[in-house]
């Protein structure tokens, strides 16, 4: 009797490592893999796409079997101690050990080890015998989570136990350990779950970055300034820079300037488009969804006070999830190339002591700014844009010209800035371009 009951232990075990290993693969194989097996023809492929259209109901089902299993087993395997020995304790002292090792090494290290390695197999294996199972059983299992949830604390019913966030991030850094995926890939997929906890003033260009237009300039002013500035799409000013009122399209200036050349005279607000207001502490993802729905590109955040804090587009946040967008002619740039007669052309993150430094200066400093490009952009009182100079005076009385160079990015941002000292006698008052 008790080699009987040995032996029907040993089935359910079998019969649980079986339903481990379903588990295993089935949480592997994506509806896009199963797909692709289909279209290549696999050997049970149609029911493995089964599986996959409800991974759900047939993961919870072979949970539930490898569950009854091993509870099962567990049972079988105490009758059997209590039988052998005289003293309870030691048959139920053998049996928690017997169970523990076998519940350990041949149901949970084992098939999943197994399963994780030969996903496709594994699940394609299962597919002839859940199928069948979950036509039999029918909605027991469903029931059976359906009692779970509402004993677990939390919002309403779910389907099944979902993995959690840090699960699923735990999840995609083994998959990058094991070559599954690229490092590249595995940061895409946290910078996707980090979005849903961005605002959107993480993401925005400040007001002080913003290249802006008045409302009472020409068309033929706004071309020049985007073609200078190397941006499509520019905001137009009211009142003061704080007040935005549209937001003027490259591609409207042209085609209006195309159909009539006597437009280059029309103010430039008769070809803006209004403006799209957003409070800076709106979600990241949320306006994502939100510009991809209404199909805009730009829009202009507010701040708590109603002023204008700084424009988002959608590549901004684009560029929280694949990492910045760089254009193709970026190249690394040394802080400091020397051409001669005290002429410099230097990076616009410069530090100013350094930039002092090149004119034997001990000490420069402003309280202001900290950079070139900074200095540069308090001296024209305005975004430097390239071609864009003016003067600046050094603490022993010398005047440099700093001109802003080509941009390069995205953002357009000057990222070289040619410096120039100005003869004493030629000095004169600071001049813009």
């Amino acid at each position: 009797m008790s080699v009987q009951i040995v032996v029907g232990a040993i089935a359910l075990v079998v019969v649980a490592w079986l339903a481990a290993c379903a588990e295993a693969g089935l949480a592997r194989v994506s509806s896009f893999r199963a797909e692709e097996a289909v279209k290549s023809g696999r050997r049970g492929s149609a029911k493995l796409a089964q599986l996959a259209a409800d991974p759900t109901r047939y993961l919870n089902l072979a949970l539930l079997v490898r569950v009854a299993c091993e509870m099962a087993a567990a049972a079988l395997v105490t009758y059997a101690c209590l039988k052998e020995f005289t003293a309870t304790w030691q048959a139920l002292l053998v049996a928690i050990g017997v169970m523990v090792l076998v519940s350990y090494v041949a149901v949970g290290v084992s098939p999943r080890t197994i399963g994780r390695q030969h996903p496709l197999n594994t699940a394609t294996a299962a597919a002839y015998v859940l199928l069948p199972l979950a036509r039999v059983m029918g909605p027991i299992p469903s029931l059976l989570i359906l009692i779970g949830n509402a004993l677990t604390p939390g919002r309403g019913f779910r389907r099944g136990p979902f993995a959690s966030e840090a699960e699923l991030r735990a999840l995609v850094d083994l998959a990058e350990k094991e070559s599954l995926i690229e490092d590249e890939e595995r940061r895409m997929v946290h910078s996707v779950f980090e979005l849903g906890d961005t605002l959107v003033r993480e993401v925005m260009v400040p007001r002080t970055d913003l290249v802006v237009i008045e409302r009472y300039k020409t068309i033929r002013q706004a071309l020049t300034l985007a073609l200078r500035s190397g941006f499509s799409r520019i905001p137009v000013t009211g009142e003061s820079e704080d007040d935005i009122v549209g937001i003027v399209y490259l591609k409207d200036l042209v085609r209006k300037t195309h159909i009539s050349r006597d437009a280059e005279g029309d103010l430039v607000s008769t070809a803006m488009r209004p403006a799209v207001f957003v409070p800076d502490t709106k979600n990241a993802g949320d306006l994502l969804r939100e510009m991809q729905k209404e199909r805009n590109h730009v829009a202009v955040v507010i701040d708590e006070y109603g002023g204008t804090a700084g424009i988002v587009t959608i590549e901004d946040i684009l560029e929280e999830i694949v990492g910045e967008i760089t254009d193709e002619y970026d190249r690394e740039l040394p802080p400091v190339e020397d051409l001669g007669d005290d002429r410099f052309r230097v990076t616009a993150r410069l530090d100013i002591t350094d930039l002092g430094e090149l004119y034997g200066l001990d000490e420069y400093d402003d309280e202001d700014v900290e950079t070139v490009g900074g200095l540069l952009a308090k001296a024209l009182g305005r975004v430097p844009i390239a071609g864009a100079s003016a003067e600046v005076d050094l603490p022993d009385g010398r005047r440099l010209q700093l001109t802003a160079e080509a941009a390069a990015g995205r953002r357009n941002k000057i990222v070289t800035v040619l410096v120039e000292p100005l003869p004493v006698a030629v000095a004169g008052e600071g001049r813009t371009g």
